[in-house]
């Protein structure tokens, strides 16, 4: 299951990118496309409206782009106001643009489809007005980049059907994490791409099994005195650089445009054969069940696939084509059927594992409650998060506001919640025994704790202006930060200053903040602690009620800060 809800947590530029395609392409199908030649001469503005013009070009060398389609659309309605195509010379030109806000986008085949100034998945609107100049803009458009390559093993042939995953490193959370974004399965010639890719910091790694490999029991002597051990064999995970840990994979750093070429070859060694030992009780009428294995890449705990497993005899397994490296393995523990899970250095063949040094897993439950007795909403789930900011395990919350999450390693996690279209945070968590302060639970060692969760809703809007020397500024990054944003930092708030100045803040949640703008910050890593401490200082305080509903608008302009 971590499997496929890992891709849950994925970067959201990823998602807007998708969203922001399939928008373009509505655009296309619902409205008639207009050439910019067929469009009302600025001879006919009306005085009431405007232009809104400029020229799309490449974000890397500032060459305008022959040909884009550029579309503008009302950003209250969301409705399309109209779509063309561009010059020869990039140029387009909107013309009667009633007064309002608009977003901008534009799309051309080899460049990712992006709105104006788009950091993430914000960006600026287009302001029309009086007094806002807003017929040279340019719209850029980022060269889609490229990595593909071969995998061959060591005698340099084709390794068929490898999986290969693409990691990135990804800040659009306010502190990076290295994510799995995409995998891609080799073909006959051994290869691989994966096109599409914006500017980045990527890794590539490759799981694959030789086809020749055998891996005979010790139970079958026979066979192990039959089977020549150059067939015994595995390929460990393979990263680009030639390392097999995570921590030493060599980044792919990708420009708008790049093409790399990213080959890698694997080299079979020795397959290891581990025994697990388990004592066995008499409840259990001697059944163990067989242990399991993960691997820690980067920031996920991703499972070992096609690992042999023999049960020798009651509470003996054997693991069989296992290369040797670093694992996380749970196990049974005999006492009571709870799990263990311990980090372990497999290194040699027939190693003999007997029990774990680690702690017992846990399991947690939890009853959620919403605002107002509101519904549970359709595909909402939770997730917990460590230190680090890693999810490290996902529970779907059901109909009835249960989730529960089974072999929990022991530790302190933060309770996050994840539903589309609505934002909540944790106001407070309840056990049978106390109140716990902020949105944090501690999980002991074979616990099995029950809690109840209530969730405040996000229905507040903030809106206000940023100023630089008194004037507006477009593009840059407002921040809602909570108090004691460590123990609440799911309920950080972003937005970005539109043409004017203007910004919105949505789904705030009930709580005390201090708000602030950060010019050119897109892309640090603003969640870590400390960081928005030097703002926060000089920002402004602002207090959302329980009661407020809505839209709150801020009387004073907020002064933007150098990053």
């Amino acid at each position: 299951m971590m499997q496929d809800l890992r891709f849950l947590y994925l970067r959201r530029l990823t998602i807007v990118r998708c969203l922001l395609a399939a928008f373009f392409i509505a655009y296309l199908l619902d409205c008639t496309a207009t050439r910019a030649q067929n469009l009302p001469s600025a001879t006919t503005v009306a005085p009431d409206s405007f232009k809104v013009a400029g020229t799309v070009v490449n974000s890397m060398t500032g060459s305008a782009l022959a040909y884009a389609r550029v579309a503008l659309a009302d950003t209250r309605s969301g409705k399309s106001f109209a779509t063309l195509v561009a010059s020869e010379d990039g140029r387009f030109e909107f013309t009667s643009v009633p007064a309002g806000k608009y977003s901008l986008m534009g799309a051309k085949q080899g460049f990712l489809t992006q709105l104006y100034e788009q950091h993430e998945q914000f960006n600026t609107a287009i302001v029309t007005g009086p007094e806002l100049k807003t017929d040279a803009l340019l719209l850029r458009l980022t060269p889609m980049a490229l990595i593909g390559g071969h995998i061959t093993d060591e005698f340099g042939d084709a390794v068929r059907k490898a999986t290969v995953t693409l990691y990135l490193d990804d800040s659009s959370g306010g502190t990076t994490r290295t994510i799995a974004i995409n995998t891609s399965m080799t073909d006959d010639l051994g290869y691989y791409d994966f096109s599409g890719l914006e500017p980045g910091k990527y890794f590539v790694a490759v799981k694959a099994t030789p086809w020749y490999a055998m891996h005979p029991s010790i139970l079958n002597q026979g066979a192990r005195g039959f089977i020549s051990p150059a067939v015994d064999v595995a390929y460990p995970t393979m990263f680009y650089g030639g390392a097999t840990e995570a921590e030493g994979a060599t980044p792919i750093l990708l420009k708008g445009g790049d093409r790399a070429q990213i080959d890698i070859i694997l080299e079979a060694v020795p397959a290891l054969h581990i025994v697990f030992r388990t004592p066995v009780d008499q409840e259990s009428a001697g059944y163990r069940p067989p242990p399991s294995l993960q691997k820690r890449v980067f920031d996920t705990l991703e499972p070992v696939p096609q690992v042999g497993v023999m049960s020798l005899e009651p509470g003996v397994h054997e693991l069989t084509g296992v290369p040797a490296g670093r694992y996380t393995v749970q196990l049974s523990n005999g006492g009571g059927g709870e799990l263990e899970s311990s980090e372990v250095n497999l290194t040699r063949a027939f190693q003999e594992i007997d029990g774990l040094q680690g702690e017992p897993l846990a399991t947690l439950k939890i009853n959620v409650k919403f605002p107002g007795d509101e519904a549970v909403p359709k595909r909402m789930s939770l997730g917990l998060q460590d230190a680090q900011l890693r999810t490290i395990a996902y529970s779907p919350v059901d109909a009835s506001g249960k989730a529960a999450f089974d072999s929990l390693a022991p530790g302190r996690y933060a309770i996050v919640c994840y539903v589309q279209g609505k934002r909540y945070a944790v106001s407070r968590i309840t056990s049978p025994a106390a109140e716990i302060a902020g949105h944090e639970v501690n999980v002991a060692p074979g616990s099995q704790q029950e809690l109840t969760l209530w969730l405040a809703a996000g229905v507040v809007n903030v809106e206000g202006v940023v100023r630089k020397a008194g004037k507006p500024v477009a593009g840059v990054m407002v921040v809602l930060i909570p108090k004691d944003p460590l123990s609440h930092n799911d309920m950080f708030r972003r937005d970005q200053s539109d043409f004017d100045g203007t910004f919105l803040v949505r789904r705030v949640i009930p709580g005390s903040y201090t708000l602030v703008a950060v010019e050119d910050a897109w892309g640090f890593e603003w969640l870590k602690p400390g960081v928005l401490s030097r703002y926060a200082e000089h920002g402004q305080q602002l207090e959302i009620g329980p009661l407020m509903q809505r839209t709150v608008h801020l009387p004073e302009p907020v002064e933007v800060q150098p990053r």
